[in-house]
């Protein structure tokens, strides 16, 4: 019954932000997300159907992404967000399930914590399970830049985005490989 409850927290949660995902036809990341138009009912909702189900003291894999979700959902902001918070959950989901893509995840939460270049070095030891995954190429392309290592964030971002078949998901990628101004040379 505690991942029942677990799993309809995190649907409840995830729905909660559907009407931000999108703006103008475009993919809206979640950290520039408006978070006015979420749906706080809904967030409490899935909150209070979480402690319920963390009364149980079973906690399972749908409890603690719903807790993940929760912690993103109630942040005043992405940059307020509990990013230590998130890293701790993913490293617990990580006893539950260690799939390449949840270990991704946790990368990406541990890069706000540890930094960007520890979590490249977690992100790069997961390369061959997830070469064939446009958002392992998405997610090292985001930490690269953020080392200041452009060419090599471009290559990322071109691999993603021909791992993609996702419209939406083809023009943000597209949008990142054009972003950067050009070197003119002065």
């Amino acid at each position: 019954m505690a991942e029942a409850w677990g799993l309809s927290a995190l649907l409840l949660i995830q729905h909660a932000r559907s009407g931000a995902r999108f703006a103008d036809g475009e993919l809206v990341l979640l950290r520039d997300q408006d978070r006015r138009r979420w749906d706080t009912a809904a967030i409490s909702e899935g909150e209070r159907l979480l402690e319920r189900a963390a009364a149980l003291r079973r906690a399972g894999p749908y409890q603690l992404q719903a807790a993940i979700a929760a912690v993103h959902a109630t942040g005043p902001s992405w940059a307020d967000t509990d990013w230590l918070q998130i890293s701790l959950l993913y490293q617990e989901l990580a006893r539950h399930d260690r799939s390449p893509v949840i270990r991704l995840n946790q990368a990406i939460a541990d890069a706000h914590v540890v930094g960007p270049a520890d979590a490249l070095t977690r992100l790069e030891a997961l390369a061959e399970p997830l070469a064939g995954y446009h958002l392992f190429h998405a997610a090292r392309a985001e930490l690269l830049t953020q080392l200041g290592r452009d060419d090599e964030a471009d290559a990322a971002n071109r691999r993603a985005l021909s791992l993609t078949t996702n419209d939406a998901e083809r023009r943000l990628l597209t949008t990142r490989l054009h972003r950067r101004p050009l070197d003119d040379g002065s």
